[in-house]
C-alpha cells in the first residue's frame, strides 16, 4: 500500500483534480524503434470519436480497459507496421471483466478495468504479442514504461494519434473504488507535472523489462493532475497514473481469450467468463 503521506497526496489529487480517463503519454519520447513498442501496442478509435490505446495478447486479441469499450458504438484498431505505417482492423466483438460496471467512471469503478476486443483478423508476423502470463508483479520503486496513442497536453488534441512511451515509477497501491497501483514521474513525484498518462493512453501498457524483453504488468486506467497547478489552468494529467494490475487477474485474461479464439463473426458471445455488457459485432451492421 501507499505511504500515508502519498496516499493522502494521491486522494488529494482525486478528488481536488477530478481525474480523467487517461489518453497521452506526457513527456514522453516518440517511438521510433521498429523492433519496439509498435510491435504489440495499438490505437483503438470509435465512432463516437473516442481513442484509447491498448496490447495485442494475440494475433487477433487486444488487452485494454473495459471503459474504453463499453459505449454503444463501432469499435477499429489501428496498428502501425515496421515502416510506421498505420493500417486499421475491425473489432468484431469485446468482453470486460465480469466484475466491470458500466457507466462508471474509471476512478469511481468499484470492478475491474479491464476487457479484451477480438480483432475481425489476426495481425501478421511482423507483430509481436506479449503474452500476459508472464506479467509478474509490480514492486513498489519498480521502473517501468508506459506507452500510449494519447495527447501531450489536454488542450493540444491534434498531439493524439503518436506512439510515445516514458519511464515512470511506482509507488504502491492504492484502494479507492478498486486496488489500482500507481506510478508516476521519478523525479517529480507529482508534486509539479512530469511525465504519465492524459487522453488517449486508457488501456495501454505498463511494461517491464526493455526492447526485445517488455512484459506488461499493467494496464492504465485514469489518471491525476500535479499537486502544484495553476488554479486557472487546472489538468488531470502529468501527476499520477492509477494502473490495473494484470498478474492479479491473468486467470480470467487467458480463460477469456480462450473462449473468443473460438468465437466467430455471427455466432453468440459466449457467456463463460464474460460481463453481461459484453457485445458482438453482426455481419453487415456497425455498433
Amino acid at each position: 500500500m501507499l505511504p500515508p503521506f502519498l496516499r493522502k497526496a494521491v486522494l488529494g489529487a482525486l478528488f481536488g483534480l477530478v481525474p480523467v480517463s487517461a489518453q497521452a503519454v506526457i513527456n514522453g519520447q516518440v517511438s521510433r524503434d521498429p523492433d519496439g513498442a509498435r510491435a504489440f501496442v495499438v490505437r483503438i478509435e470509435s465512432t463516437q470519436g473516442e481513442i484509447c490505446s491498448g496490447t495485442l495478447i494475440a494475433p487477433d486479441l487486444v488487452l485494454t480497459a473495459a471503459h474504453c469499450v463499453m459505449h454503444q458504438a463501432g469499435y477499429s484498431v489501428v496498428v502501425v507496421d515496421r515502416a510506421f505505417r498505420q493500417s486499421r482492423i475491425g473489432a468484431v466483438a469485446a468482453s470486460m471483466h465480469p466484475d466491470f460496471v458500466p457507466g462508471t467512471t474509471p476512478e469511481d469503478q468499484p470492478g475491474v478495468d479491464l476487457a479484451l476486443l477480438k480483432l475481425a483478423q489476426p495481425l501478421g508476423p511482423e507483430f509481436a504479442p506479449l503474452d500476459p502470463r508472464g506479467a509478474g508483479s509490480i514492486g513498489t520503486g519498480e521502473s517501468v514504461d508506459i506507452a500510449g496513442f494519447g495527447v501531450v497536453a489536454e488542450n493540444r488534441r491534434n498531439t493524439a494519434r503518436t506512439l510515445r512511451q516514458a519511464q515512470l515509477v511506482s509507488i504502491g497501491s492504492l484502494q479507492v473504488a478498486n486496488r489500482v497501483t500507481v506510478v508516476t514521474d521519478r523525479r517529480r513525484f507529482a508534486e509539479t507535472a512530469g511525465a504519465g498518462a492524459c487522453l488517449g493512453d486508457s488501456g495501454g501498457p505498463i511494461l517491464s523489462g526493455g526492447p526485445g524483453g517488455y512484459r506488461i504488468v499493467g494496464v492504465v486506467s485514469w489518471s491525476s493532475g500535479a499537486l502544484q497547478q495553476n488554479s486557472r489552468r487546472r489538468t488531470a494529467c502529468g501527476g499520477f497514473t492509477a494502473v490495473t494490475p494484470v498478474a492479479e487477474h491473468t486467470g480470467w485474461i487467458a480463460a477469456r481469450a480462450a473462449e473468443l479464439s473460438q468465437v466467430r463473426v455471427g455466432e453468440a458471445m459466449p457467456a463463460g467468463r464474460g460481463n453481461r455488457s459484453d457485445w458482438m459485432a453482426r455481419p453487415g451492421r456497425r455498433r
